[in-house]
């Protein structure tokens, strides 16, 4: 499936929705890259619209409570979703049916449900949704995905995450803080690395003694993947000492070596590969702004495409359920009760049309990754 493309000249022109931090954290990578330019900040409280503008330094920048009318008001060409995931699903669809594209904050949702809904709006209107799963864009990881292409077959992912972060705030407060907030980026860094998609999980979720979390901040998950091979994750964001990298630390098994790498450094193969240095993808969030952008200008397809991005929300759904339930998980039981829940609830005529001319959902999301 294709979509519209930007053909105006000049700098492709942003409205950052969203003024907390990682709004700002974007604020400032769109300034930071001369194929972009900041026109705008929307958010519904005005008085951190006008804070976070006045740290750009921009003079009289645009602000606003309604991001379709800062758009439309400014020219601008496409907006940046920094609002909390609860916000997602109504400020990408406004902008989406008024035939805006959107680049948005991992998570594409707050549900699957919702994540399905977005998919199918895109569609209908041919705008481009793309959502920003940052760590991919790492340029170590890239090598370690060279390395693993002169190994053969891969069988076996495995990732530690061990971190002690005293956040405060509704992180302290949430049910399953650590698969919830952070395993979306190792689940689908995962995905990247086997270019592969899961088929089901099993996971245990707890909570140390001395946890300072209200939910489980501690989990372990198996994932079977399409093709075969195993991605475990095993992690704890109430770990001090000796702490992994925010990307974990990872170890990948194939069928003639294996790769290591610590999250930061260059990864290391046992025996040691020949191959190309990785191109560089820019880091985090700034790879995730060139791509879209180079999406946009050129149509070329964006890894973090709506379509391809909702399986690894699914996995974390399915990694919730499957502790709550005490038994493995099949993936596509998820999408199909997302499914169902994004049939039953979506007021949209045009989008419904399109999410009930699926054949199935998983047909749905990767075919669009081909189309």
């Amino acid at each position: 499936m294709t979509f519209r493309t930007i053909e105006s000249d000049g700098p492709l022109r942003l409205v950052v929705v969203g003024a907390g931090g990682m709004g700002r954290a974007w604020t400032r990578a769109i300034q930071a890259d001369p194929g972009t330019e900041l026109v705008g900040i929307a958010d519904l409280f005005s008085a951190a619209a006008e804070s976070a503008a006045a740290e750009t330094g921009i003079p009289d920048l645009a602000v606003g409570a309604d991001a379709v009318e800062l758009v439309r008001r400014t020219g601008a060409d496409a907006i940046v979703n920094a609002t909390v995931p609860e916000a997602h699903h109504p400020v990408t669809t406004a902008a989406l049916l008024a035939g805006i594209p959107v680049l948005g904050e991992k998570p594409v949702a707050a549900s699957v449900a919702e994540g399905l809904s977005l998919a199918a709006a895109a569609e209908h209107t041919g705008q481009l949704f793309m959502v920003s799963q940052s760590r991919r864009y790492h340029r170590s990881l890239f090598q370690v995905k060279r390395q693993l292409a002169a190994l053969g077959a891969v069988g076996f992912v495995a990732v530690e995450f061990f971190k002690a972060p005293h956040f405060g705030g509704f992180r302290d407060e949430m049910a399953s803080p650590l698969l919830l907030d952070m395993a979306i980026h190792q689940f689908d860094m995962a995905r990247f690395l086997l270019d592969a998609d899961p088929v089901s999980v099993s996971c245990e979720e707890y909570n140390p003694a001395w946890s300072w979390y209200d939910g489980d901040a501690a989990a372990n998950a198996v994932f079977a993947m399409e093709g075969g091979a195993r991605f475990t994750f095993n992690g704890s964001w109430c770990s001090p000492g000796f702490e992994t990298s925010w990307n974990g630390a990872w170890r990948i098994s194939a069928e003639r070596g294996t790769v290591l790498w610590d999250g930061d450094g260059e990864p290391d193969s046992d025996p040691e590969t020949s191959v190309a240095d990785a191109e560089d993808p820019r880091h985090e969030i700034a790879g995730s702004l060139r791509e879209f952008t180079a999406a946009l200008r050129f149509g070329t397809e964006p890894m973090g495409r709506v379509h391809a991005n909702v399986m690894s929300l699914a996995m974390v759904e399915a990694a919730i359920q499957s502790a709550a339930q005490g038994r493995r998980v099949a993936i596509d039981d998820v999408l199909e009760r997302s499914y169902e829940a994004a049939l039953a609830t979506e007021r949209n005529a045009e989008v419904l049309g399109v999410l009930k001319s699926w054949p199935s959902v998983r047909d749905a999301l990767s075919r669009k990754k081909t189309e």
